[in-house]
């Protein structure tokens, strides 16, 4: 039982550290701010159009760069989801035999 348990653990272990391998993006105003996130929702890098930061406002800057950023979350969000649930199923499947 505790060995399933581990193993259990250890695929975790490994979901985690590919979604840190997995990169997810943000853009708005086609391209003239992009966010890149991991999948593990951790912002990696920040781009803004040298033409758009000339012609953009400080607030409309701010507002986009939150959009952008949202985005990519959200994006991060559900590639996340989606490894977690693959793993969930497989990690049960290995755990069936272990109440009967």
């Amino acid at each position: 039982m505790f060995d399933k348990l581990f193993a259990a653990q250890q695929k975790a272990e490994e979901i985690k550290k590919r979604l840190d391998t997995i990169s997810v993006f943000g853009e708005v105003e086609n391209g003239a701010i992009k966010i890149t996130a991991t999948a593990n929702k951790v912002i990696a890098a920040v781009a803004i159009d040298e033409e758009f930061l000339k012609k953009a406002d400080k607030e409309e800057l701010e507002e986009l760069l939150l959009t952008a950023i949202n985005k990519a979350l959200a994006n991060a969000e559900e590639v996340s989801s989606t490894e977690m649930q693959a793993s969930a199923k497989d990690m049960l499947g290995g755990l069936g035999g272990m109440f009967g």
